[in-house]
């Protein structure tokens, strides 16, 4: 075995998405199979990206929540042959629930940095009309009989009420303050040419309906106003603070994105919008699971030698507003500051589960290019059952001289992977 391996830089590509979508039978997707909304992506990244041989490609690694039917069979390795990659381009699947495109992204990488790969395709897909979350399912007895975990942590919705109890400063009043800031922040960035150039065009058919090719979200609404929620019903208890409209919905989705060691990019011209710095997975009570992006990022940031001083943005899955308030409660961020989801989140434009990870990341690589005084970003995520994800990206579009820098000061690089 060789001594002399080194850990070698990971960069981010190129990332794309299909146009998320209702899920519902009146949703866009009602009639469009899982796996040809990742087929979809992976055609699309290749076809931005000319210069990339597809005999190039090492692996592709897509996540599912569900993996079952359309979205089952090994995705990963089908979904590259239903898109022309060559055979000799192997594939497989993946499952950590919201963070499947996340950890499927590091788990690729990690495959970079050592040196096993040099190009991959990682991504995700949900397509929750088909696969209701947790459909299917057969939770082992064990869970309720030994009390392994409180009932309520079976139930996502249920897990958010438990943080606003943990947190009584977090009110209905603040959470749906921020999400209609989510949804004012994305529809300004729509309207500014921010969001479209990673979406996918998909071509749907509705019996009796014909053919539509869908280029916008389903989801959001626009102008979405305090009283417009105020009058929302909270299901997941009587007089709760959790509603449909400062949650992430039900949604259908997929997502893929390009990484590549630093050599392999520059050797064949593809475009660096991020490097990996570090990221971390961490576990906490599945009970408020919403917490767990807290020791995720925690954790990240001490094995990269950081702070969340040197953050100059941050991407956090809106699964539900009381998570994200959460953890910027406990960096002692305020919310609106402007470095939190300049674009929006999830809560406007929604949450097809395994797929989200790679949507902040989208985000994330086009604000490090709109915006040179950052060095670091972050992009972090809860996850059903109780657990947090957080990767930590470098702008390679970073001004050192920029007055304003983010983490100007900091010398301490974090490692590849």
């Amino acid at each position: 075995m060789s001594q002399n391996r080194q850990i070698r830089d990971v960069v981010f590509v190129d990332g794309v998405r299909t146009p998320f979508g209702r899920a519902s039978e009146l949703g866009i997707y009602a009639s469009t199979r899982a796996d040809d909304l990742v087929v979809k992506c992976i055609r699309e990244l290749m076809r931005r990206n000319p210069q990339l041989p597809a005999e190039r490609i090492d692996e592709v690694a897509i996540a599912a929540t569900t993996q079952t039917g359309d979205q089952g069979l090994t995705i990963g390795r089908t979904a590259a042959l239903l898109a022309g990659l060559p055979k000799s381009v192997p594939g497989f699947a993946i499952d950590r629930m919201c963070a499947g495109a996340m950890t499927a992204v590091t788990t690729t990488a990690s495959g970079i940095g050592f040196g096993a790969y040099d190009v991959v395709i990682a991504g995700g897909v949900e397509h929750m009309g088909h696969h209701p979350m947790g459909s299917g399912a057969d939770p082992n007895p064990r869970f309720m009989s030994e009390r392994i975990v409180d009932p309520a942590a079976l139930n996502m919705g249920n897990t958010a009420e438990n943080l606003h109890d943990r947190f009584p400063a977090i009110t209905k009043d603040r959470t749906d303050a921020y999400a209609v800031a989510s949804q004012a922040k994305f529809a300004a960035a729509s309207a500014n040419g921010a969001i479209q150039p990673d979406l996918v065009p998909v071509a749907t058919m509705k019996p009796g309906a014909g053919w539509t090719v869908n280029t916008v979200d389903e989801p959001p609404r626009p102008g979405t106003t305090l009283e417009d929620l105020a009058v929302l019903r909270t299901p997941f208890r009587a007089h709760g603070r959790v509603s449909a409209g400062n949650a992430a919905g039900l949604n259908d989705g997929a997502t893929v994105a390009l990484l590549a060691s630093a050599d392999a990019a520059e050797e064949l011209g593809l475009p660096v919008k991020m490097r990996l710095v570090q990221y971390a997975f961490a576990g906490v009570e599945p009970e408020v699971m919403g917490i767990g992006p807290v020791p995720a990022t925690e954790k990240a940031l001490r094995l990269a030698g950081l702070t969340i001083g040197d953050i100059g943005l941050f991407e956090i899955n809106e699964a539900f507003a009381v998570q994200v308030l959460s953890f910027l409660d406990h960096f002692g961020i305020a919310d609106n500051d402007p470095r939190v989801n300049r674009y929006g989140g999830a809560i406007a434009v929604g949450h097809p589960l395994a797929s989200s990870g790679v949507r902040l990341m989208n985000q994330l690589a086009r604000q490090f290019e709109e915006d040179p005084s950052v060095r670091y970003g972050i992009t972090t995520m809860c996850i059903g059952l109780g657990m947090g994800a957080t990767v930590i990206w470098e702008n390679p579009h970073w001004i050192p001289s920029r007055p304003g820098s983010a983490a100007s000061s900091t010398t301490t690089e974090g490692s590849a992977a």
